[in-house]
């Protein structure tokens, strides 16, 4: 398969398949952008304040260690994604590849996953964001009522709104303002953590509940149980989620069949490096006590950093640490568009979504209708669940994690089953095409029966429950179970693309 669409090839699409090129903006990313936007859309600053109290719930001092085993299934994962994209890149990913390994129900089926995942991540983003934002507002002026205005439901649910109204707007301007906005924000970020973590080690000694640095919390098999490693795991995986929207923007890349791939094995790393410097730092300073500052206190672990960004960098530094966070959620807002847009602009081309899904603005080269709607959907949802209960909103995000080990599993198979008669052609493709891709594969379907069966506990998430099960049992499966209603009723409308008419393992790539 050529790696570039050629005029007669997309004549011979267009005519016999009805496809045409997506038209996204071509040779405007590189492989330190592309892992910028992955960085961006991991936001670490956000996820460790959500993440961290909860991991010290679940493993205690071993948190970096479970950083680490949930790096381990998003590494070889990721050499997956870079396989497959070197031999089919497309924006819709998960979808395609999937797709073309294991036909049109499953990767409609993997595709949906993918959307609904970036969703729910969405409408957390942007209310973390709305209230680190009045938070910060509120610290600076010294005003309490500024800071606590994100409790009144009606200030919340507008402010989140708009908030997406904007990251909206941002993100159907096109790649190259993303990119722009992306260096600031995720620049700002992460000199911002990387100093708190400096400064938390350099003054642990003074803390009260400090903790010495320890070999053995690097060690996720020492001192730990089943579920306990179970609960930590998943919340970890969750924390890495998103890197591959490095690999959702190819076409738009200047080497679409080396620079997604590289980008997202750089953004992993990173990623990791920087989490386990910051679960360090903050168990050296703060310990992991359920009293005070400690990272086990039940009143700090919604909001970690909010909590010891005063006593780690001072009336100074305590607002930019705020700031950093707030940065971390806009900048994280604005790119977790980007894979839900293409993937969506994706199952339009090829006929999974309806055809309107397919349009790209001439001005910005963007997918600005699958943006838009993927907007007012998260805006939607976010307004449901906030109205329903907090505790909905909660159980649907503890839900996240059946969602993320279903899309990245299923692409990791696909990987071993699309190369299959390549396999044992070289050492290379030994190890790339099936070792690293099949047990990452196996890691995540493991993790995903096990966080089935830890959903069904009653006291699962919010501790909501249905006839004995878990609440966060239902919305996981509630969410596929609606996908699949979705895929039948698509199937109906736009069958072409069930038959295996316009997605097959010989589809050449559409710029």
């Amino acid at each position: 398969m050529t790696d570039k669409l050629e005029d007669t090839d997309l004549a011979r699409v267009e005519r016999e398949e009805g496809l045409v090129a997506k038209g996204l903006a071509a040779g405007r990313i590189g492989t330190f952008t592309g892992a910028i936007l992955g960085i961006s859309t991991v936001a670490p600053g956000y996820t460790l304040t959500a993440a961290i109290g909860l991991m010290v719930a679940a493993v205690g001092l071993k948190m970096p260690a479970i950083l680490i085993a949930g790096f381990i299934p998003m590494f070889l994962t990721a050499y997956a994604y870079r396989e497959l994209n070197s031999r089919a890149p497309d924006c819709g990913a998960s979808f395609t590849w999937s797709t073309k390994a294991f036909g049109p129900y499953v990767g409609w089926m993997c595709g949906w996953g993918m959307v609904i995942a970036t969703i729910i991540v969405l409408s957390n983003l942007a209310s973390i964001g709305v209230l680190f934002g009045y938070q910060f507002v509120g610290r600076v002026l010294h005003n309490d009522t500024i800071a606590a205005l994100p409790s009144n439901t009606a200030v919340n649910i507008i402010s989140t709104v708009v908030f997406l109204a904007i990251a909206t707007y941002v993100s159907c301007r096109g790649i190259t303002t993303s990119e722009r906005v992306q260096y600031v924000l995720v620049g700002f970020q992460m000199i911002v953590l990387v100093s708190f973590a400096v400064m938390a080690i350099v003054n642990s000694g003074g803390a009260s509940g400090h903790l010495s640095f320890d070999l053995d919390w690097l060690n996720p098999f020492t001192g730990l149980t089943l579920s306990a490693f179970v609960i930590g795991l998943t919340g970890s995986i969750f924390a890495f989620w998103g890197w591959d929207t490095c690999l959702t923007l190819g076409e738009e890349c200047k080497d679409p069949t080396k620079v997604p791939g590289r980008a997202g094995l750089l953004c992993v790393l990173s990623i990791l490096l920087t989490y386990l410097l910051l679960a360090v730092a903050v168990m050296m300073y703060a310990g992991v006590g359920t009293e005070g500052l400690g990272l086990g206190n039940k009143d700090n672990a919604e909001n970690v950093f909010g909590a010891l960004a005063y006593p780690v960098m001072g009336n100074w530094g305590g607002p930019l640490l705020l700031l950093a966070v707030f940065a971390s959620s806009v900048a994280s807002l604005q790119t977790t568009f980007l894979p839900a847009a293409r993937t969506m602009l994706a199952m339009g081309t090829y006929g999974a979504f309806p055809k309107k899904f397919a349009q790209i603005s001439p001005r910005s080269l963007s997918p600005v209708y699958s943006t838009v709607v993927a907007g007012v959907v998260t805006a939607a949802f976010y307004t449901i669940v906030t109205l329903l209960s907090e505790r909905t909103l909660l159980d649907t995000i503890a839900a996240l994690g059946i969602m993320i080990c279903w899309y990245y599993g299923i692409t990791a198979f696909a990987c071993v089953w699309f190369f299959r008669k390549e396999l044992f052609l070289s050492p290379q493709n030994f190890i790339y095409k099936l070792v690293f891709p099949l047990v990452g594969g196996a890691m995540l379907l493991w993790v995903f029966v096990l966080s089935v069966r830890e959903s069904m506990d009653p006291s699962a998430g919010s501790g909501a429950s249905i006839g004995g099960i878990g609440l966060v049992f239902y919305l996981g499966f509630g969410i596929l179970f609606f996908g699949a209603i979705l895929m039948i009723a698509m199937r109906a409308y736009q069958p072409a693309f069930f038959r295996g008419e316009t997605l097959t393992m010989d589809t050449p790539p559409l710029p």
